[in-house]
């Protein structure tokens, strides 16, 4: 058998392609970025490294039978609760405390791991099999089967949300919320459940947002207060950031690189705003300025066609295989990537407040491109299902 030629089935060549440009795209931007002086290293090496590792492991990802990732769900997920809990007691000389978050585990000779990342993999696939096993089980859903439901998916994603939360990791936090609210809205459950789910979160910020423009000193003084300290400072610098100086100052500067980058940029090389953690959260902020808005745009075009080829596989699931699993497990993916794309540049251009989300697949980062390598194996695995699916119906076989 000839690698290559197994390669190209197991893995989408244009999702290949895609995963290519992205990784040419990160390693210049990085290149770009640690130029500042910021921190000492090579950061362009460990990333190509990084990337090496992590196209290597969504390969081997793509080439597991889909249903054998169903079957050991719950020993992924295991595994990944005992990281969190181990890190909570770990002490200071593997798990010191970055920024206020006690997040990462501090490795020699591997670096930073960071297992909330991980554990955004198992909670997709242990939801994704709870609602495939459970529609299954219960054929005709009706309010008390989906009321069940619901129970099953809280009491799964409440212990590592909770844990999450009081590292503290607001962002990683709102992606497991993403997660579990986007596999909900594809579960089949009743519309009027789904919008009475919908409805209470809209609700909390549209009344946020009424008080905020109407009582902006009430929001300040009562509103904010309720927050814990770390998380105060940065609504504060998103909402005012030239007044708060030391809080909005990586939106202040980030809105500067982007704003001089105008239509094409100042040129490689040639950026001269400095941005904490450039490489890092603010990478986009990076190639606004240097390669202006023809840059930018290129980036999110980039990541449109990745999101779109992921849905083009989840709709080829359901359709050709009725395979629910795998559909959620597409739908879950392009929600986190498209959330976290969405928050990231958001927050680079003071749209949103900084939150600490990396931009996938070009942010400086081990552990989020690693993880995000993984989730897109998945959706190489969902791919390679349905083709198997297709096979055996042909030749008269039985799938799965």
């Amino acid at each position: 058998m000839n690698p290559k030629k197994d390669l190209f089935k197991s893995y989408d060549l244009i999702m290949l392609i895609l995963m290519f440009c992205l990784m040419f795209t990160s390693i210049i931007a990085i290149y770009s970025a640690s130029k500042s002086g910021q921190y000492q290293g090579s950061f362009v090496v460990r990333q190509s490294i990084f990337y090496f590792i992590g196209l290597t492991v969504s390969i081997l990802v793509a080439k597991i039978d889909l249903n054998r990732i169903k079957r050991i769900n719950w020993i992924i997920y295991g595994t990944s609760i005992v990281f969190l809990i181990v890190l909570i007691f770990a002490p200071e000389s593997i798990a010191r405390p970055v920024n206020g978050a006690k997040a990462w585990f501090q490795l020699p000779f591997i670096g930073s791991f960071q297992p909330s990342e991980f554990m955004k993999i198992s909670l997709l696939i242990s939801i994704s099999a709870l609602v495939d096993k459970h529609n299954k089980i219960f054929k005709i859903n009706n309010v008390k089967t989906d009321l069940i439901l619901l129970c099953k998916i809280l009491l799964i994603s409440l212990p590592p949300s909770l844990i999450v939360l009081k590292q503290p990791d607001t962002g990683m936090t709102m992606i497991f919320l993403v997660i579990i609210f986007s596999i909900i809205l594809c579960s089949k459950i009743k519309t009027s459940i789904v919008l009475f789910l919908i409805s209470i979160p809209t609700l909390m910020i549209s009344t946020l947002l009424v008080i905020l423009t109407k009582f902006p000193n009430y929001f300040e003084v009562r509103i904010l207060s309720l927050l814990m300290p770390h998380q105060r400072s940065r609504i504060e610098g998103w909402l005012n950031p030239f007044e708060h100086s030391d809080a909005g100052f990586q939106t202040k500067q980030g809105l500067l690189a982007i704003g001089t980058g105008q239509l094409s940029g100042k040129g490689y090389l040639n950026g001269v705003v400095y941005i904490p953690e450039e490489h890092t959260d603010f990478i986009f902020a990076n190639i606004g300025e240097e390669f202006g808005f023809v840059g930018g745009a290129l980036c999110i075009a980039l990541f449109f066609l990745l999101l779109s080829r992921i849905v083009s596989i989840s709709l080829d699931a359901l359709k050709n295989a009725n395979n629910l699993f795998g559909t959620l497990i597409c739908v879950g993916t392009v929600s986190v990537l498209a959330f976290q794309i969405f928050q990231n540049i958001g927050m680079t251009i003071g749209l949103l407040p900084v939150t600490g989300i990396t931009l996938p697949f070009l942010s400086y980062g081990g552990s989020s491109l690693l993880s995000n390598m993984i989730l897109i194996g998945l959706t190489q695995s969902v791919r390679n299902s349905y083709n198997g699916y297709i096979f055996h119906s042909l030749s008269g076989g039985k799938y799965g």
